[in-house]
């Protein structure tokens, strides 16, 4: 038996691909999909008609739909509340349809990697904080004996694009090899818009990172994309990129 996930991230609903959303759900329809991950981004300006077209997309999906928030998913206009409860629309749209992920293959294990604000601009960059580090290690320790894959899931990428690039990610690197060190086998993200399959170590802990681009219309350089994740235990985690029209 194996798990499959179809991977996107950043639709930003506001500014959407309607076109590459479609493609995205026929799919997951016609091959009966295990689940649905999206990791964050899920509208351009978290207003309630970008959250609204969200919840209807969304809710069409019969499998499992895990949903993550992403740095474009806190307030944009209301500072208030950007301060107060950033995440109180996105939590809305998760009880409304989303759902968790039971596998015999793989577990998801969420690291919060956005921040309502920061000691630098843009905000938009990842964060990872200490108390949210915690949480997965603490995550991963009570999986420490779990025969499944590890995923780990977040909207930013916790290493930049290579080793010798600068780490847009505050906290990544830390991140990354404490994460690697207890037993993580891949991280899932987005917020670049580009994809990527690389494999990174540090201080000896080999770790996946597999990112997807964009279903949205903001481009940088790379067509609109998401991915196919394939788990079964004691085999490589399988990845098929799929590219769709601009």
């Amino acid at each position: 038996m194996t798990t499959r996930i179809f991977h996107n991230s950043d639709v930003h609903f506001g500014v959407e691909n309607r076109a590459a959303l479609d493609a995205f759900a026929q799919a997951v329809h016609a091959e009966k999909a295990d689940a649905v991950l999206c990791t964050g981004d899920i509208t351009q300006r978290c207003k309630h008609s970008e959250w609204a077209s969200a919840r209807d997309y969304f809710a069409q999906f019969s499998c499992p739909v895990v949903l993550f928030a992403g740095n474009h998913d806190m307030p944009y206009y209301n500072m208030w509340e950007r301060m107060s409860d950033p995440y109180a629309r996105a939590r809305r749209l998760i009880r409304g349809v989303g759902s968790t992920l039971e596998s015999d293959d793989v577990v998801l294990v969420p690291l919060k990697s956005t921040v309502r604000i920061q000691p630098r601009f843009p905000w938009s960059d990842g964060f990872v904080t200490k108390r949210a580090l915690t949480q997965a290690l603490e995550e991963l320790e009570t999986l420490k004996e779990d025969p499944r894959h590890k995923l780990i899931v977040c909207h930013h990428p916790l290493l930049g694009e290579s080793d010798s690039a600068k780490n847009p990610t505050i906290g990544g690197d830390a991140a990354f090899a404490a994460l690697a060190k207890a037993g993580g086998d891949a991280v899932a993200s987005g917020h670049v818009h580009t994809p990527f399959d690389l494999t990174r170590e540090r201080g000896g802990h080999a770790m996946r990172m597999l990112g997807v681009g964009t279903l949205s219309t903001r481009l940088r350089g790379k067509p609109p994309s998401y991915q196919v994740l394939t788990f079964a235990r004691g085999e490589p985690i399988g990845r098929e990129l799929r590219e769709l029209p601009a």
